[in-house]
């Protein structure tokens, strides 16, 4: 059975940078309602199109854009870094500043072009306290219960940092996988 979906055309773009992907709804341009059923339509990498994290540019009056993130379940998340430096290259290959504020519900963050096609963002300190990170449950954030004792911090969505003796011993797509969904999250 197919079932078509009378809609009006939505315009994104696709952005990958170190190793993550992203979707880009620029609502500058066109103003489209993101609800949590669309971004999850949209992440769908068999019948949509996939992607760590979605992203919205709007205007705002304090800065040079509003980013929105999305994770692919339908959820907000406060900032991603990786979608945020995308964004500011589009963005200075647009108007030819050489840096932006751009105002996430973490803050404004500050991106440089650093030459040649490089551009950096200042994410701001981490969050430290297991509330802010945010973890399930307090506990100190220096040592997690989890097998390896990882260390958590927030840069605007949950980090989960591992010290190994050999990182490229490690089976990263497996190893990831593992934690990627863990309760404490």
């Amino acid at each position: 059975r197919m079932t078509q979906h009378l809609s009006p055309r939505l315009r994104f773009l696709k952005m990958h940078g170190l190793g993550n992907d992203f979707v880009v709804i620029d609502r500058r341009v066109e103003n489209h309602a993101v609800t949590p059923a669309l971004v999850g339509a949209i992440a769908d990498r068999h019948c949509g199109v996939g992607f760590d994290q979605l992203a919205v540019i709007d205007d705002a009056e304090d800065a040079d854009a509003f980013l929105v993130f999305f994770n692919a379940d339908g959820s907000e998340s406060a900032a991603c870094g990786n979608a945020t430096r995308c964004i500011a290259r589009h963005i200075m290959d647009e108007t030819g500043a050489a840096s932006l504020n751009l105002r996430t519900r973490r803050g404004v963050l500050r991106a440089i072009d650093k030459g040649n096609g490089l551009t950096s963002v200042n994410m701001g300190p981490p969050q430290l306290d297991w509330q802010s990170i945010p973890l399930a449950e307090a506990m100190d954030t220096l040592e997690l219960p989890i097998e390896g004792a990882p260390v958590a911090t927030g840069m605007g969505n949950p980090h989960c940092t591992f010290f190994v003796s050999d990182a490229e011993a490690v089976a990263l797509s497996e190893f990831g996988a593992r934690y990627e969904h863990h309760p404490l999250f």
